[in-house]
C-alpha cells in the first residue's frame, strides 16, 4: 500500500511538472513545421506541420546504471541553438551525389552531465541522449511513446519475436487496432488524417541495440528493443538463436552519443521517395581511401537456382557453370558475379567445393574484367574473420555477400561495425542479407553497397506473397532509410491467375515491364541480375536496357506515388534522365509531369506494357520518340510498369 501511495506521489509529481515545464519552439528551415519541447521533470515534445499536430512523444526517458534521465527535479543548464546549411556529397550516391542537410536544433545541456539533442528539418524531426559519464555504463532501459491524432493509420510490418530476417510484409491498420504487445521492426509509416504521412525509423545505430515498437493497446505505440543475449543456440551451420537474455540493453562507453530516434515527415507519401535524412544524421565518413569502392551491376546464380540450358556441359554449382555466367557478365558490361550458397563446404570458408575451381574462376574473371563477390555465412566468417577476410583479399575477391544475422542486440549491431570495417581494410564491397534495416553504417562504411532486410524476389520461389501492391509498398516505408537488395529482374512473368511457386523454375507475380521498372524505382548500389543468363539472352531487348542501368543516381524526383497503389520517379545519371513507374493490381493512366527535364528536344526510349499485357503478362512493347512537351501519359496494365530512358537531342 505503501509503494502504490509513492508512486501515485511520483506520478502527481511527474504530472504537474509537466504542466508547469517550460516550453520551447523550433521552426524548420522552410517554416512549415513546428517542434514544441516540454523540458524539467519530464522530457516531451509535440510536432506539427501547417498549425496540425502530427505526433506527440511524452516522458521520454532513458536509464543508465541507477540514473533515469532527465532525472527527477533536475534542471536544464544551458540551451544551445544550432543550425546547419550544408552540402554533402556520398561516395556511393544512392538517390543524390549532392545532399543538402538543413536543419534547425536545440541542445539542452543538463546539470547531471548529459544532453538531449533534437534537429528539425524541412522533412523530419530527430532526437538524441548524449552522455558524459565516465567509464562504461549499463543500460538498462530506454522509452518513448508514439501519440498520433484520432484516425491515424500504420503501415505495420508486424514480427513474431526478434530473432528475424525482417522480411515482412506491411498491415495496414488503424493505429487503435495495434493490440499490446503487437511486435514491429522498423521503419513503420503511419499516415495522419489529412496528411503528413510519418516514417519511424532511426539512424547512427553503434554500440546499441535496434529499435522495435510495439502496440499500447490504447492508441499509440512504444519503442522496445532486444536485450542483450547471453546465452544462444546454435542451429545447423548459419542459425544462432539466442535463448537467454540479459536484464540490461547495453553495455556501453559512458561518454557517448545514442542513436537518432527519427521520424520522416512528407506532405503526400511521394514525399518520401526524396527523403534522406537517415543519412543526413549518420556519423561521417570513417574510411581515407575510397577510389576502390565501385557500385554497379551484378549476375546472381541462387535464385535461378543455376538452371543455364543450350549449353554443351551439366549446369549446377561448378566451374563450368560460374564461366557460363563469367562470360555473360562480361560480354554485357555486368562488373560483378556472385557465387552463393555452395562454393564451399558449409562450416568451413576455405574448405572449398571440389566441383569449383576457384582459383581458375579467379584468374578468369580477371582475365574478363568481372569481378566475384563470395556468399558466406555470418557465423562461420565470425568464426574464421581474419584468416578468411586474408585469403579473400588475397585471392582478388572483390567482395562478400554475408547472410543470416536475423538479429540487431547490440552484439550483432557491433558484428555489422566490425565486419564492414575489417572488409574495408582489405578493399573488399560487403552485401548484409538475412538483415536488420538501414540504420546510418553506409555513410561510415561505404563499401557496405547494401542489404536485405526486405521480403523480395526469392520469396517467389516458395509463396505468392510478393504481390503487385506489396512491391509499391515498399519504395514508401523499406527504402527510406537506405537502399534494399530486392533482387530484381525475372524474366518469366504471371498474373495471379497464371502463377505458381516453383523453387527451380521461378517467376514474378508482375509484368515484364515492372520488373524492368524496379531498376529505376529501387535503389541499391549493388543491383542484381537475378534471373539466369539463359533467360536474358533470350530477351535482348530487355538485356539491353538492364544491363546498361546505372546503380547510383545524380538527381531524384518522385513524380507520383501512393503506398500500395503505384509509384513514379525519376532519376538523372549524368546527362540522362530514366523514369520508372510500378503499378498494383489495378490498370492505371498516369499523368506523369516532366518539367524537371531542362528546354529542348528529348529522345525518348520506352518499355511499356504491351496490349495484351492484361492476358500474357511477359508483353511488351519498345518505342522511340522525340519529346517536346513537358507531360506524358502513360498506361500501366494489371502488375504493370513502364520505363522511360530520356537523352537529349
Amino acid at each position: 500500500m505503501i509503494r502504490r501511495i509513492l508512486f501515485l506521489l511520483l506520478v502527481t509529481g511527474l504530472f504537474l511538472s509537466a504542466l508547469q515545464a517550460k516550453e520551447r519552439e523550433l521552426l524548420s528551415p522552410d517554416g512549415q513545421m513546428k517542434l514544441i519541447i516540454r523540458t524539467e521533470g519530464t522530457l516531451s515534445f509535440t510536432l506539427e506541420r501547417d498549425g496540425r499536430e502530427v505526433v506527440t512523444v511524452p516522458a521520454l526517458s532513458l536509464q543508465v546504471g541507477e540514473r533515469l534521465l532527465p532525472l527527477l527535479n533536475d534542471r536544464v543548464r544551458k540551451v544551445i541553438k544550432k543550425a546547419d546549411d550544408e552540402v554533402l556529397h556520398p561516395v556511393v550516391p544512392v538517390k543524390n551525389s549532392a545532399v543538402r542537410n538543413r536543419y534547425h536544433g536545440l541542445l539542452f545541456q543538463y546539470k547531471g552531465g548529459y544532453e538531449v539533442e533534437f534537429r528539425l528539418f524541412d522533412d523530419g524531426v530527430a532526437y538524441r541522449f548524449i552522455t558524459h559519464f565516465p567509464d562504461t555504463v549499463t543500460v538498462w532501459e530506454e522509452t518513448a511513446r508514439f501519440l498520433f491524432p484520432e484516425g491515424t493509420m500504420a503501415w505495420y510490418p508486424r514480427e513474431e519475436d526478434f530473432f528475424s530476417h525482417n522480411e515482412r510484409e506491411y498491415v495496414h491498420l488503424a493505429v487503435p487496432e495495434i493490440g499490446k504487445g503487437d511486435l514491429a521492426s522498423l521503419p513503420a509509416l503511419f499516415s495522419v488524417p489529412g496528411g503528413p504521412y510519418v516514417l519511424l525509423c532511426e539512424s547512427d545505430l553503434r554500440d546499441y541495440p535496434g529499435m522495435w515498437i510495439q502496440g499500447t493497446g490504447s492508441g499509440a505505440v512504444e519503442a522496445v528493443f532486444p536485450r542483450y543475449p547471453v546465452k544462444t543456440e546454435q542451429i545447423r551451420d548459419r542459425n544462432v538463436k539466442p535463448v537467454e537474455r540479459a536484464g540490461y540493453l547495453a553495455r556501453t562507453a559512458g561518454r557517448r552519443s545514442y542513436p537518432w530516434r527519427v521520424l520522416a515527415v512528407a506532405p503526400q507519401a511521394a514525399g518520401l521517395l526524396e527523403n534522406e535524412i537517415v543519412y543526413r544524421l549518420a556519423s561521417p565518413l570513417r574510411l581515407k581511401d575510397t577510389e576502390w569502392i565501385h557500385p554497379g551491376l551484378v549476375a546472381w546464380d541462387w535464385w535461378n537456382a543455376l538452371n543455364v540450358y543450350g549449353v554443351d556441359f551439366h549446369s549446377g554449382v561448378n566451374t563450368a557453370t560460374y564461366k557460363y555466367f563469367i562470360d555473360f557478365a562480361s560480354d554485357h558490361g555486368i562488373p560483378y558475379i556472385i557465387l552463393d550458397e555452395g562454393w564451399y563446404r558449409l562450416g568451413d570458408l576455405l574448405d572449398i567445393n571440389p566441383e569449383v575451381d576457384l582459383p581458375e574462376l579467379l584468374r578468369y574473371a580477371r582475365e574478363k574484367n568481372v569481378g566475384i563477390i563470395l556468399w558466406v555465412v555470418w557465423k562461420t566468417l565470425d568464426d574464421q574473420l581474419q584468416q578468411a577476410l586474408d585469403s579473400f583479399a588475397a585471392w582478388g575477391v572483390k567482395g562478400i555477400k554475408v547472410d543470416f544475422m536475423q538479429r540487431d542486440d547490440q552484439w550483432m549491431v557491433n558484428y555489422y561495425r566490425r565486419v564492414a570495417e575489417e572488409a574495408a581494410k582489405r578493399h573488399l564491397l560487403v552485401d548484409f542479407h538475412g538483415a536488420y534495416k538501414p540504420a546510418g553504417l553506409r555513410r561510415e562504411y561505404p563499401n557496405v553497397l547494401t542489404r536485405e532486410g526486405v521480403k523480395g524476389l526469392e520469396n517467389n520461389k516458395w509463396c505468392d506473397c510478393i504481390t503487385p501492391r506489396h512491391n509499391v509498398t515498399l519504395p514508401f516505408i523499406r527504402m527510406v532509410p537506405g537502399p534494399m537488395d530486392y533482387t530484381p529482374g525475372a524474366m518469366v512473368n504471371a498474373h495471379r491467375k497464371n502463377f505458381h511457386v516453383s523453387w527451380d523454375r521461378p517467376m514474378s507475380m508482375t509484368t515484364r515491364v515492372q520488373q524492368l521498372a524496379m531498376y529505376v524505382v529501387y535503389e541499391s548500389p549493388l543491383q542484381m541480375l537475378a534471373d539466369n543468363p539463359s533467360n536474358y539472352l533470350r530477351e535482348p531487348e530487355c538485356l539491353e536496357l538492364m544491363a546498361a542501368m546505372p546503380t547510383t543516381w545524380d538527381e531524384t524526383h518522385a513524380l507520383a506515388g501512393e503506398v500500395g497503389e503505384y509509384v513514379a520517379v525519376a532519376r538523372r545519371k549524368g546527362n540522362q534522365w530514366y523514369v520508372g513507374a510500378m503499378n498494383n493490381e489495378t490498370p492505371r493512366d498516369l499523368v506523369l509531369d516532366l518539367s524537371f527535364l531542362p528546354e529542348g528536344t528529348w529522345k525518348v526510349t520506352v518499355f511499356e506494357d504491351g496490349i495484351n499485357a492484361d492476358r500474357y503478362a511477359q508483353d511488351y512493347r519498345k518505342r522511340t520518340f522525340q519529346l517536346k512537351e513537358r507531360t506524358l501519359k502513360i498506361h500501366m496494365a494489371e502488375g504493370g510498369g513502364w520505363v522511360g530512358v530520356f537523352e537529349k537531342e
